[in-house]
């Protein structure tokens, strides 16, 4: 075995938990869960730590807050309140509205199914991708963190390893191409390694540590 499969093995074996996972989302191609990836992907692009965005995620959907519908029927103080028990306070007002927003537009042009999203791109990813910037405050960050995360479910999208896993890629020492990252992952979910390696990213103590084991 190489030293960059070793070095992949090692990174997925550690940190390979896809981040819809750590938020309590059973990803499958139905509309609430995908629906609950938008809104965490949303959570995840600000400049905030990941664990909160995470903890927010849950804590709208213990709110009761978890799909279009209800997100948009909703009142924005409801939204506020879900978004700071999360943690979610620097940014809970101006996301407060997004999320209002976005799950208005959702609802008004796709019929509250984002399936119907996908099937509009009709498998171009570049198109996929600008339909997710759409809703507001889904920047490229936002629709990347839900590309790297849907193409478990969404295979046309597969492998999605965007800039920020492939900087992951690169802090470990491994190619910048994502076909051949992925070749050296084997039978690992895309979706997986792109987790893992955003975590290298985010993280260079992962890095370290990969690479100590590789060793």
């Amino acid at each position: 075995m190489s030293n960059d499969k070793r070095v992949v093995r090692e990174l997925v074996r550690a940190h390979g938990r896809t981040f819809a996972e750590e938020a309590g989302i059973p990803l499958r191609n139905t509309p609430q869960p995908l629906y609950r990836l938008l809104v965490l992907a949303h959570l995840l692009s600000a400049r905030i730590r990941g664990s909160i965005a995470v903890d927010t995620a849950r804590a709208l959907y213990d709110a009761g807050l978890r799909d279009p519908r209800r997100m948009a029927g909703a009142d924005w103080q409801e939204r506020v309140d879900a978004l700071g028990r999360g943690g979610y306070r620097r940014y809970d007002e101006r996301t407060a509205t997004q999320l209002g927003e976005g799950a208005e537009l959702l609802n008004d042009r796709w019929g509250g199914d984002l399936r119907r999203l996908r099937k509009e791109a009709d498998g171009d990813v570049a198109e996929l991708r600008s339909l997710l910037r759409e809703f507001p405050g889904m920047g490229p960050a936002g629709a990347d963190i839900f590309l790297r995360e849907a193409q478990r479910v969404w295979p046309e999208v597969a492998p999605y390893l965007d800039a920020k896993a492939l900087s992951g890629a690169e802090r470990l020492g491994l190619p910048k191409d994502p076909e051949r990252v992925a070749g050296l992952a084997g039978n690992t979910e895309p979706a997986v390694l792109a987790a893992a390696l955003v975590r290298a990213s985010l993280d260079k103590e992962v890095a370290e540590d990969s690479l100590r084991r590789a060793a």
